[in-house]
């Protein structure tokens, strides 16, 4: 089983400094690769405030803190953060081309050792693993927000993924205090096949009339005892996201089930996009 000591994350956005955060927390040193020293501050910036919440709550100390930070490094250039890693996490927006692009760049670079995983949502595996020349080393790791807390990763086999890099997954998730889950490379996998076709019901709800934003929620939270109801947890995730999601589904499976909502597409044309645009299905401060 190949041994993990140095991994490289690509993209410090919400899901991004998640990663990076659980990795160098466990004790892994971490590159940071961003295209912009102000998104890597920002980045850093996230994961101090993250540590030092869980420094209130005694969750760890102080030195804890301080180390896991040190064991942080930023670069902008792809090529330099991933040259003497051995493992590779990607976690940029959810566009096939983009991924594509770096993870061509990523397979130039990295050591022929290095494991390349994708935190993708919905995008196959098989296809991007195909971009690079080691497709048998190469994995879906798909976490969930927010990284630090939430314990699930599911880990996704393409076609030509080796047992090997399965098995190595499943226990670098472990050591970061996870439970991996294994799915097959399918559109969506498990979480998002289930999931988004859940909020696009909810949104169609809202869009003909049925019920509002609200009360849709509340039904949803008091009847099926889900801790955030649909239309709250589109707004977290981002309504872009949840297109983005819906539309890879409804491509790869051509079916007009996943068809994605009307008001939803408008949403996201007008730019009302959720937390991060502070308004969405519901305002926030």
């Amino acid at each position: 089983m190949s041994e993990i000591k140095k991994v490289a994350v690509i993209g410090g956005g919400t899901m991004g400094n998640g990663i990076v955060h659980v990795f160098a927390m466990n004790g892994y040193e971490v590159h940071l690769i961003e295209t912009k020293k102000e998104f890597a501050e920002r980045a850093l910036n996230t994961i101090d405030k993250n540590l030092s919440r869980m420094v209130n709550k005694e969750k760890i100390s102080e030195n804890d803190k301080a180390a896991t930070l040190d064991r942080i490094q930023t670069f902008l250039d792809v090529n330099e953060g991933v040259s003497d890693v051995d493992l590779v996490v990607e976690a940029v927006p959810e566009v096939f081309d983009l991924k594509k692009k770096i993870f061509e760049a990523v397979d130039e670079s990295a050591p022929d050792h290095a494991i390349l995983a994708s935190n993708t949502s919905s995008i196959s595996i098989t296809k991007l693993a195909a971009v690079t020349g080691r497709p048998e080393r190469f994995i879906g790791m798909h976490f969930f927000n927010p990284v630090p807390v939430m314990k699930l990763v599911e880990v996704i086999n393409g076609l030509e993924t080796s047992e090997e890099v399965t098995k190595t997954i499943m226990e670098i998730s472990k050591k970061l205090n996870k439970v991996p889950v294994p799915a097959n490379d399918f559109p969506g996998f498990v979480s998002n096949r289930v999931l988004m076709p859940m909020i696009n019901e909810a949104i169609f709800c809202v869009h003909e009339g049925v019920a509002e934003p609200e009360h849709v929620d509340e039904v949803m939270k008091l009847g099926m005892a889900h801790p955030m109801g649909p239309l709250r947890l589109a707004d977290f995730i981002g309504l872009d996201v949840c297109l983005d999601i819906l539309n890879v589904l409804y491509e790869g499976f051509k079916d007009p089930k996943y068809r994605p909502a009307p008001l939803l597409v408008k949403m996201v044309d007008a730019g009302k996009l959720g937390d991060k645009t502070d308004e969405g299905f519901f305002k926030y401060d």
